[in-house]
């Protein structure tokens, strides 16, 4: 695996063996902001905002290289919101790679080095980075994924379809998004007619957002 610098000056990895960027090599940070940290967070606590809510409850699915997850409890640690993140991640990094994404420059200092830290720890037991948010990895594949909680919002980011087609199938879809709140919203990347199908099929209604750089569309879909 390599490092690639974006068209952001932000930093990705590119998986030879899989033939994809874990991240846009359009601009790695400012994918993730748009996507995830947009897209999903920011549209959760603007829908929610009438309840007051102070917390938030993220599953993400593919949690590689730790930008949706640091970009996310560095918005909640400025916006004091209580934050419980759980990643799934099949074949974690290294953590040697994780201290080279640079990713540290993204963030407060303090949750850096907390994250780094914590990194090999958070895959077998929930750690707490700062303030009110904690968070853990689940080593291990999204189908054999299990938990007592229920998510207000999925981040979806595994590898495109044409890499891992099995992450976009009904059966992976429907388990991971079991796990969400009925409200809750689910955002990826992608968009697709096959993958539109699949989350009506499981009880969503769906949304063509504004994509990142690179990509005209995504998909957001919300738990009805």
């Amino acid at each position: 695996m390599n490092f690639v610098t974006t068209a952001d000056g932000s930093k990705t990895i590119f998986h030879e063996a899989i033939g994809e960027h874990y991240h846009s090599k359009h601009g790695a940070v400012q994918e993730s902001k748009h996507v995830f940290l947009s897209s999903g967070l920011k549209y959760f606590l603007e829908q929610t905002e009438n309840r007051s809510t102070d917390s938030v409850s993220i599953l993400e699915v593919g949690f590689g290289t730790g930008l949706n997850f640091l970009l996310t409890a560095d918005y909640c640690y400025q916006k004091s919101l209580t934050l419980s993140y759980t990643g799934i991640e099949a074949f974690p990094l290294e953590p040697d790679m994780i201290k080279q994404t640079g990713y540290e420059k993204e963030v407060e200092t303090t949750l850096w080095q907390s994250f780094s830290d914590q990194y090999t720890k958070a895959l077998t037991t929930p750690q707490h980075l700062a303030n009110g948010i904690t968070w853990s990895i689940a080593h291990k594949r999204a189908l054999d994924f299990d938990s007592q909680q229920r998510f207000d919002i999925i981040y979806f980011d595994a590898f495109a379809a044409v890499h891992q087609p099995e992450m976009w199938g009904l059966e992976t879809l429907a388990h991971v998004c079991s796990f969400l709140n009925r409200g809750g919203v689910f955002v990826t990347y992608a968009i697709t007619g096959n993958l539109k199908r699949i989350m009506k099929s499981i009880g969503f209604s769906i949304e063509k957002a504004p994509g990142a750089p690179g990509k005209r569309e995504m998909l957001r879909a919300v738990k009805v």
